[in-house]
Parts: C-alpha cells; sequence; structure tokens
C-alpha cells in the first residue's frame, strides 16, 4: 500500500514541471503571436498619457490620447496609480505589461481553482496555458489592459477566507477595484444584499456587513485621496463624466457585450434608452438573487460568478476583454460536473465570434440581422445562460448554508 502511495505522489510531482513547461511554451508562442499581430496596447497608451497628465497638473478629462483621441473615462482614483507609467518608455513599458498581465492571468486561475476546491499545481499550469488564448484574455493584453488585476483583486478578496468569516482585510480587494473602475462595486451590493437577506431569515447578517463595509470604507479612502490630491479632476468626474457613458464608445459597438450592446444592435439605435434601463434593472435583481441565494447557501463559488456575470451584463458597456470572468465560470462549470457547458463556454470565448460580424468605421453594427445579431450577442447570451444553470444548480433551502453562531 505505501508502494502505491509512493507511485502516486511521484506521477502527480511529475505533472507539474510538465504542465509548467506547455504552459511556458503556450506563453511565449502567445507573446509571440501578439508581436507578430503588431498589437497597438492602445489602452496602456492612454493609462500612459492620463499618469503624464497628473505629473503635469493637467485637465484629466480634456484629455485625448493616441492617434484615435481616446478620452479618459475612468475615476481619478486610477489615473494617479498610472502616473509610474509616465516615467518608462513605450517599449519597455509594453514588454512589462505583457509579462505582467501573464504572471496575474496565472493568480488568476489559481484563485479560480481555490474558489472552487480545486488548487492543484499542475491544474494551474494547464488551465493558464489554456486561458491565454480566450478571446477576453488574448485582447486584454492586445490592449494593455487592467482586467485582469482588477478580477485579481476581486477574487482574491472573496476566495481567500471561507464564506462568513471575514478579517480586517475583507473588503479591501472589492473596494480597491471598485475606485478604479466603477462595475465591481457590485460586489458590494450583493454582500449587502446578502447581509439584509440574512437577517430577514432570522441568521446573523454581520459577517457579510462588516465584508461590505470594508469594501465601501476602502473605495471612500481611495476616492478622497484622489480628491485630496486631484480635487478638480475629482469634481468633474463624480459630478459630470461619471454620467456621460457614450465617452466611452458607441454603445452598438460588436465589442459592447452588456445587454445595452445587445438591445442596440438589435433595435438599430445607437441609444436603446429607457427599454435598455429597465432591462438592467431586472437583470440585476435577478442576477443578485441568485447570487444572493448561492452565497446564504454555502455555495460560493457560484455566488461570486453569478455577480461577476450580473455585472457585466448590466453595466452600460461591457466590452469583450471585460469578459475575463470566463476563466473561473469555466473552471466552475467544469469542476462541478457540467462538463457540456463548459466546452460551451469554452466554444464562445474561444470563438472571437463578436469580431466576426462587420464592424468599425460606418457603424455597421446598427444594420446587423439575423446571424450577425446573434453572434455579436454571444458573451451576453452565455451570461444569460449561467445565471439560469447556476439557479438551477443550487441545492434547496437549509441544505449546504453556511451555520454561523448569532
Amino acid at each position: 500500500m505505501s508502494a502505491f502511495v509512493t507511485v502516486i505522489a511521484f506521477s502527480a510531482a511529475r505533472r507539474a514541471p510538465v504542465a509548467l513547461g506547455v504552459c511556458l511554451v503556450s506563453f511565449a508562442a502567445f507573446w509571440a503571436a501578439q508581436r507578430a499581430a503588431q498589437v497597438s496596447m492602445i489602452d496602456l497608451m492612454v493609462y500612459r498619457a492620463e499618469g503624464a497628465t497628473v505629473r503635469a497638473g493637467g485637465d484629466l478629462y480634456a484629455l485625448r490620447a493616441t492617434a484615435a483621441h481616446l478620452p479618459t473615462t475612468y475615476p481619478p482614483f486610477a489615473a494617479l496609480l498610472f502616473t509610474p507609467l509616465s516615467l518608462l518608455e513605450v517599449a519597455p513599458l509594453r514588454a512589462l505589461a505583457t509579462a505582467g498581465n501573464l504572471a496575474l492571468l496565472v493568480v488568476f486561475v489559481r484563485l479560480s481553482l481555490t474558489l472552487v476546491g480545486h488548487a492543484r499545481e499542475a491544474a494551474v499550469w494547464w488551465v493558464a496555458a489554456a486561458a491565454v488564448w480566450c478571446e477576453p484574455v488574448w485582447t486584454t493584453l492586445r490592449y494593455g489592459q487592467i482586467n485582469l488585476a482588477l478580477a485579481v483583486l476581486v477574487l482574491w478578496d472573496l476566495s481567500r477566507r471561507p464564506a462568513g468569516r471575514p478579517d480586517r482585510w475583507s473588503g479591501v480587494g472589492v473596494g480597491l477595484a471598485a475606485a478604479v473602475k466603477l462595475t465591481p462595486a457590485l460586489f458590494a451590493v450583493f454582500l449587502l444584499a446578502t447581509g439584509v437577506a440574512a437577517r430577514l431569515g432570522g441568521r446573523d447578517p454581520g459577517p457579510w456587513l462588516r465584508h461590505a463595509r470594508g469594501a465601501v470604507v476602502t473605495f471612500a479612502g481611495a476616492t478622497l485621496l484622489a480628491a485630496a490630491v486631484l480635487p478638480y479632476d475629482s469634481r468633474r468626474f463624480w459630478t459630470g463624466m461619471v454620467f456621460r457613458t457614450s465617452r466611452v464608445g458607441h454603445a452598438e459597438d460588436t465589442a459592447n457585450q452588456a445587454l445595452r450592446g445587445v438591445l442596440a444592435r438589435l433595435l438599430h439605435t445607437a441609444d436603446p434608452g429607457a427599454l435598455w434601463a429597465g432591462c438592467a434593472a431586472v437583470a440585476a435583481a435577478l442576477g443578485l438573487a441568485v447570487a444572493v441565494a448561492a452565497e446564504l447557501r454555502g455555495r460560493r463559488d457560484w455566488a461570486v460568478c453569478g455577480c461577476a456575470v450580473t455585472a457585466l451584463l448590466v453595466s452600460p458597456v461591457s466590452w469583450t476583454h471585460h469578459w475575463v470572468w470566463c476563466v473561473p465560470l469555466g473552471v466552475l462549470l467544469w469542476t462541478r460536473g457540467h462538463r457540456g457547458a463548459a466546452l460551451g463556454a469554452l466554444a464562445v470565448f474561444g470563438s472571437y465570434a463578436p469580431w466576426w460580424v462587420p464592424h468599425g468605421a460606418g457603424r455597421p453594427e446598427l444594420h446587423q440581422g439575423g446571424v450577425q445579431l446573434a453572434l455579436s450577442a454571444l458573451y451576453a447570451g452565455a451570461g444569460a445562460l449561467f445565471l439560469a444553470r447556476a439557479w438551477t444548480s443550487l441545492p434547496g433551502p437549509g441544505r449546504g448554508e453556511v451555520r454561523l453562531k448569532p
């Protein structure tokens, strides 16, 4: 028996180096492919310009960066964090951003596996080797985006301790992510809603309310810091720019995989208006209901992924690269036995299908029909199907619930 255990342990020990080697080869091929494609990393250049504007004392929200004249869209706190980027030349900055995002992908995969209770080292490398080729990850590195950094902050916050057992660091990740970009703030709403639901159900709401409070305090602290350093820009953002969603881009762009983008293309309009607001409100309520129910029934993995998908659906703009949450979503479906759904998710997010339809100059997305509409709604459709699968996969009330002392 001891000999058998030794053989198994030796075999497992050998699997990790093989997986690591495959991952490194995959990453090297990915880096070569991006260089061959001459990716612009245009968003990274915008971040660099924002940092330079902060250092020069310029008007952050009057900035138009790169040849595309892209504006600043994030809160002022993000620009403070981008300030060091302006100290580097473009070539080393691009190399550093690519290497950093690949490292963040590995961390993101590890956290995703930790979330589902499957943290074997070999699995981290195998999943990372495949995930780097998914369209949201590819496009994140192509643009030099910060999606993986924000997702790591949120997932670290929500996966590092058992559900319902916060500590003094709980909420810091969610709060910082929301201070950089507002969409992750829905995770704080999820924690607050869970606390309220726990109280209505006769359970101790304290752990979730404390976690939510930590997120709010962190967000407020970061925002006030930015206001102290950049008072003019902070006032402009929070009193005006935050409400101008058109500054981010056209709603109907095929890259916009939020409900607003789907409706804009379906209705052939640049502004779906009140219909979108109503649909987003319903989606937010239903998605949060799924996430809260999962959390209270001891299924934090379903809860976190459900909240992430809900945030992506109801945000005014969720570009394809924002959907890096497809990584923990696929891991969750596979490890929970939903292999067909996991393969379907891999097919959707690895297909690059939103880019198959006409897009770009002339705004052709306003004239889509039939197959084109379906292809340009795949991510949102996959998100909606995931929420439905999450709801049907939950145990009945009282089964698997997190029991806390009153």
